[in-house]
């Protein structure tokens, strides 16, 4: 390994140093260790150390074929040490604003899908139920008009047929009325007959399928 070649690796190692603190910070962040499950935390560690060795390596690889030596662990630790004493807080406050940034969008986002979106077809959908409730109360309306007017109409048509039927039922001779109150007798007793027979009938076929 040329001397180049080395000292581009201790670059490289500062610099991945220093962003492994920024990751370990802003997976921290995001983490919310205290709401987390610990076997859920757990995995999320495994998982993010797993991610920062294989990105390491990868830029070792890169820059060097990856030839590990004890000088780039000690890169590493004096990258990951700057951060720490130099970087963190700045990099704390950049990221608090970008999350507040893109938190800020995204309620203006929703803010303005409700205002322009949402709510006016919530409105219409309000309108057209109302508009059609409306036109369904006046349909109804009208029909208990037209029946109660149509009741009137029936009423007043077939009361004088009544009377006149009454009164001509009442001059008819006794023996006329008799004749037809038996034959309106003997109807009757034939339909009532008919009707104990089907009644019978379907009793007992309902019975067979039973058992």
């Amino acid at each position: 390994m040329t001397l180049t070649v080395q000292f581009y690796t201790m670059l490289a190692m500062i610099g991945m140093g220093s962003l492994f603190g920024a990751a370990l910070d802003t997976y921290n962040r995001f983490l919310n260790r205290p709401k987390r499950k610990r076997w859920l935390v757990f995995l999320n560690d495994i998982l993010f150390w797993i991610l920062q060795a294989l990105f390491i390596f990868y830029i070792l690889f890169i820059v060097n074929f990856g030839e590990i030596r004890f000088y780039i662990f000690i890169a590493l630790l004096c990258g990951f040490a700057a951060y720490q004493a130099v970087l963190k807080y700045l990099y704390l406050r950049f990221l608090e604003a970008i999350i507040q940034f893109f938190i800020s969008l995204y309620n203006f986002i929703v803010k303005m899908f409700n205002n322009l979106i949402f709510s006016p077809i919530k409105w219409l959908i309000l309108l057209l139920l109302s508009f059609l409730i409306g036109i369904g109360k006046v349909i109804l309306s009208i029909l208990l008009f037209s029946w109660k007017v149509t009741k009137w109409i029936l009423k007043v048509f077939f009361t004088p047929l009544i009377w006149v039927t009454n009164g001509i039922w009442s001059i008819l001779p006794k023996s006329i009325t008799k004749n037809v109150e038996k034959l309106y007798n003997k109807i009757a007793g034939i339909s009532s007959l008919y009707i104990k027979k089907v009644n019978k009938f379907v009793t007992k076929l309902f019975n067979k399928k039973e058992k």
